[in-house]
């Protein structure tokens, strides 16, 4: 679902203001790839990626999925570790208050083909890693900074679903624990466009580099592993 043209002109016309304003204050400087870099796939599970679900995203076949293909073939040419995420329950008391708000999180049941990553842009067992997650962020309440520092990793490449949520928490909390974030453009999404622009943008100013698709696969071409990760 794409926005028309009136309402792209006004988020144009806001953004360049905004942009204005931030640069003024001294925000939206870059981070930058670092040395050690992780490619980390926010919920790319079918209850997000397939259509007929309560929290299915746009864009997903035509740009966010073939998107995604592209950066995990080019991190496994490299030997890039691959992270997965996906948000799952073992039961409606398991879920905490989250269905208080959008009943939709009921859906969300471990071992139903709602929580399990989208097998287009499946990962490959014993090599790829799968975090079960049971809020927002990545990083709350998982083990995800900890393998991160274990591997020396200082970069992040993430892709994913929600923007407005799950990946937005995630990038958040990646500049608190100390990780430079790039976000890919081309492979993030949500259920509504507007949502998009204005995270994207905000995002950018504020918290990690959004960059193009091409930049970041740029970047993997030209990357040397380092002896000192983990794999």
């Amino acid at each position: 679902m794409a926005l028309d043209n009136k309402v792209r002109d006004a988020l144009d016309t806001i953004f360049a203001s905004d942009s204005e304003l931030y640069a003024d204050r001294g925000w939206n400087t870059r981070n930058g790839f670092g040395k050690n870099p992780v490619l980390l796939n926010i919920d790319l599970a079918n209850a997000w990626t397939r259509p007929g679900y309560k929290f299915s995203c746009n864009d997903m076949d035509e740009l966010i999925i073939p998107g995604v293909q592209s950066l995990l073939k080019a991190c496994r040419s490299k030997k890039i570790p691959i992270i997965y995420t996906t948000t799952g329950f073992c039961s409606a008391f398991d879920m905490g208050a989250f269905p208080v708000k959008a009943p939709s999180w009921n859906d969300l049941i471990l071992g139903t083909p709602a929580c399990e990553i989208d097998e287009r842009v499946a990962p490959i067992s014993g090599t790829d890693t799968l975090i079960v997650k049971k809020r927002p962020s990545a990083f709350a309440g998982t083990h995800l900074g900890g393998i991160l520092r274990a591997a020396k990793i200082d970069t992040l490449i993430c892709t994913g679903v929600t923007l407005a949520g799950c990946v937005r928490h995630t990038v958040e909390d990646a500049l608190g624990e100390g990780f430079r974030t790039v976000v890919v453009r081309e492979c993030v999404g949500d259920r509504a466009p507007a949502a998009v622009e204005w995270n994207l943008f905000d995002i950018d100013m504020k918290y990690a580099d959004v960059e193009p698709l091409s930049k970041v696969l740029d970047y993997i071409e030209k990357f040397e592993p380092s002896s000192s990760s983990i794999t």
